[in-house]
């Protein structure tokens, strides 16, 4: 049995290290893009970001004062778990608490907020069944800079990887500085509308800098990241070479009337961390 305090702890433990410390492949293409850089704002802003990283870690602090709507990616095996929700949902107001997490979450209407990065339907969890002997949770402190600028088109299928290639780099380019480039983005194609943009969401969670091991699906992540960097749009908005780091694609299988894409822009603090429990 995986015991809901284990969840709890873990929740708690995972998010003390999402939020202060990005991940080893963002910062390196952060850095790889500070040394390419030729625009003097770009360089600076670049510079001002890499500053703030190392900041973090050394006073063990959040990146962002955004730490994002609580989102757990949990992949459940074939293992015994005590009370999954609660556990998570203990572990999200307890890290709000000792890391801490600003208290973002609030009603939709009223916008009450609720201080405890809890509430109705929050913390959102999606649960993927897999054949292992194991539990493992995924944070994904998603800040709403970013968020908000996310979109989603049910495209024909006649619009095919063109209509894909355009929609996607419209979406990045109408954002311009708001998600606080240089982006990371996250395209889901197929499945149902919910389904593309969970997908896009998920695609986030892949190595800056690995590409899709479909051949034509990683051409593709190429091609848009290019033109996206040639909008130079740049670092915060305010000119560069470089406005994305990476494009990440995911797909599923749709119906043969549709051809769903999401899109979903992840800010330059690409933050998430993941464990392994096992009984």
């Amino acid at each position: 049995m995986i015991n809901k305090k284990k969840i709890e702890n873990t929740i708690c433990d995972l998010y003390h290290d999402a939020v202060i410390n990005l991940p080893s492949d963002v910062k390196s293409a952060l850095q790889a893009a500070y040394k390419s850089e030729d625009s003097e704002l770009g360089l600076l802003n670049l510079k001002a970001i890499l500053d703030n990283i190392d900041a973090a870690e050394e006073m063990g602090v959040p990146l962002c004062q955004d730490t994002g709507l609580p989102i757990i990616f949990v992949k459940l095996g074939n293992v015994n778990v005590e009370n999954l929700y609660q556990g998570i949902k203990n572990g999200v107001e307890k890290a709000t608490k000792e890391v801490p997490l600003r208290p973002n979450v609030v009603h939709p209407f009223t916008r009450k907020n609720t201080g405890t990065n809890t509430g109705q339907g929050i913390p959102q969890i999606d649960i993927e069944l897999i054949e292992e002997d194991y539990l493992e949770l995924t944070i994904f402190p998603k800040g709403f800079g970013s968020e908000n600028n996310n979109a989603l088109k049910m495209a024909l299928p006649g619009e095919g990887v063109e209509g894909v290639r355009e929609f996607v780099v419209e979406t990045v380019v109408k954002a311009q500085g708001k998600p606080c480039p240089p982006v990371i983005v996250g395209v889901g194609i197929g499945g149902s509308s919910d389904m593309a943009m969970k997908m896009a969401k998920k695609a986030l969670m892949g190595k800056v800098g690995e590409r899709n091991p479909e051949v034509e699906i990683a051409k593709i992540e190429t091609d848009i990241l290019e033109e996206i960097n040639q909008s130079g749009i740049g670092p915060m908005g305010l000119g560069g070479k470089t406005t994305a780091l990476d494009v990440k694609i995911l797909t599923a299988d749709t119906h043969t009337a549709g051809l769903p894409i999401g899109v979903c822009i992840q800010c330059w603090a690409g933050r998430h961390a993941s464990a392994i429990l096992r009984p």
